[in-house]
């Protein structure tokens, strides 16, 4: 029997759930499927600069997960980019930051964000 699937932490969801290509080609009308936790790897790794252990310790999930989703999502957003399909971002094995940490490394949570600024005066 497997082991039951962890769900990975997620600071917050994206602004944006999905990305169109300007111009498509006819008859062309796929989407590929990004899960939410697949966007954070790729937020906290290329957008935050973490390292692969780092992500895998604020998300609560081991490196060679984070590895194994990284690469996922990347294959998923270079074809995508590659072949002019739609990115949608939905689903995925996660949990949302519950705010209830004592900060919150990337400092994307908004919760956290909002706490850090009335703490120092705003700055």
């Amino acid at each position: 029997m497997p082991r039951p699937m962890k769900c990975r932490k997620v600071c917050c969801l994206p602004k944006n759930d999905g990305f169109v290509p300007l111009r498509r080609s006819e008859g062309l009308d796929e989407t590929v499927f990004i899960t939410l936790d697949e966007y954070e790897t790729i937020r906290l790794i290329d957008n935050e600069g973490f390292s692969q252990e780092e992500c895998g310790e604020y998300m609560k999930i081991a490196r060679t997960t984070v590895q194994t989703i990284y690469s996922n999502a990347r294959k998923k957003i270079a074809g995508a980019l590659i072949n002019g399909f739609s990115i949608k971002i939905q689903g995925g094995d996660y949990r949302l930051c519950d705010g209830k940490e004592p900060y919150c490394d990337c400092g994307g949570c908004q919760r956290h964000r909002q706490k850090k600024e009335s703490l120092s005066g705003g700055k």
